[in-house]
């Protein structure tokens, strides 16, 4: 997570960066004997210098030829499961078994760089992933066990994002899920996370609303040039000109040359930068497939209103016949049923996954394929 300003946090990451050791099992997690064929798998990345991607693909028994989905993780490396050692929660893997107990096939795969996948996460932006599930289609294509007519994505948080990416400029895609994804662009994320976490950890209004001055005019000068000589001294002079004009500002003393320079170091991050000024629009506008959009009603991350508004409009632009948007009651981020949504609670809940949320998703892809 990146320490914004004083005492604000902002979680950078859509989704917490995961390690991936052994865990104790979960309730939902999958029992074994599996009831389904669970095959580990790998393809190749042409546009990325031919980095092989490790994943698992699961087919139904006794079921010819299904519908198949490929699962985007959200941001931070994660593994195929979506594993969050720290919360002890799989969400990727409790997913894909219960969408291939009801008969529609799934590949997961670790995020590149990560566990058995090859490249360099660290140097990527979402654009590169999204030519990592573009290289997950084609090996998909290879396949003479499924339905090569009926590939669709099921995005998770910056997953939702990345889906429409890839459904933007591939026809082929059947159909796009986006769970908890972004209807804004990030730096409106960012700054709506944010608030929303000091909210739960009882920081004052008057404070949060200091704090969104001063991250207004950080990510507005990088949405406004791409230069990055240019946004440091623009950042640096606006935030002094802000401490001059504003001396009885609570975050006045806070902005020193030391809190200046941390702030300048977003700019270090590919990934990051590319967020900020990523436009869901430009890709929901493109997507004609199929679209299921849910979202916590809980989620703190992803606010849903403003995120399930924008994918909204996004796809009317598409003049997208076939648009299914909920949110849905009691959830947070990662679908759990939660209390107040906050992070402190991933780890506390037994619930991986929404039963209900599982049942929906998997309702709405076989009633179209």
């Amino acid at each position: 997570m990146i320490r914004l300003i004083l005492k604000v946090v902002i979680p950078s990451l859509l989704f917490i960066i995961s390690t991936f050791a052994q865990s104790k099992p979960r309730a939902q997690d999958p029992k074994m004997p599996l009831d389904y064929i669970s095959e580990n798998v790998y393809f190749t990345n042409e546009k990325a210098e031919n980095i092989k991607l490790a994943g698992t693909l699961t087919l139904p028994k006794g079921k010819k030829k299904p519908a198949v989905a490929i699962l985007i993780s959200g941001s931070g490396p994660q593994n195929r499961n979506s594993e969050i050692e720290q919360f002890n929660h799989r969400p990727f893997l409790v997913l894909s078994d219960y969408l291939t107990n009801n008969g529609i096939a799934v590949l997961r795969y670790d995020d590149r760089g990560t566990a058995e996948s090859e490249g360099n996460h660290s140097e990527a932006t979402s654009a590169d992933f999204a030519t990592d599930a573009e290289a997950a289609i084609a090996y998909l294509k290879t396949r003479s066990d499924i339905d090569t007519s009926k590939i669709g994505l099921i995005g998770h948080s910056e997953g939702g994002l990345i889906a429409p990416m890839v459904a933007a400029n591939n026809k082929d895609v059947a159909f796009t899920v986006l769970l908890a994804g972004t209807g804004v662009n990030g730096a409106t994320i960012l700054e709506t996370q944010s608030r929303k976490a000091g909210e739960l950890q009882g920081i004052s209004k008057a404070h949060l609303d200091e704090n969104e001055k001063l991250t207004n005019i950080i990510y507005g000068t990088i949405l406004k040039y791409e230069d990055k000589d240019i946004i440091k001294s623009e950042i640096t002079k606006k935030l002094n000109d802000f401490k001059a004009n504003n001396p009885n500002s609570i975050l006045a003393p806070a902005i020193t040359p030391l809190m200046i320079n941390q702030q300048l170091g977003i700019l270090e991050s590919k990934w990051l930068c590319y967020f900020i000024r990523a436009e869901p629009s430009d890709f929901l506008s493109k997507t004609t497939c199929p679209v299921l959009a849910l979202n916590g009603s809980k989620d703190f991350q992803v606010l849903p209103k403003i995120n399930l508004d924008g994918i909204k409009k996004g796809l009317e632009k598409a003049k997208n016949k076939d648009v299914t948007i909920k949110e849905l009651k009691g959830l947070n981020h990662l679908f759990q049923t939660a209390e107040t949504g906050s992070m402190q609670e991933y780890a506390t809940i037994e619930e991986t996954y929404s039963p209900s949320a599982l049942q929906l998703i998997s309702n709405w892809i076989n009633e179209r394929f």
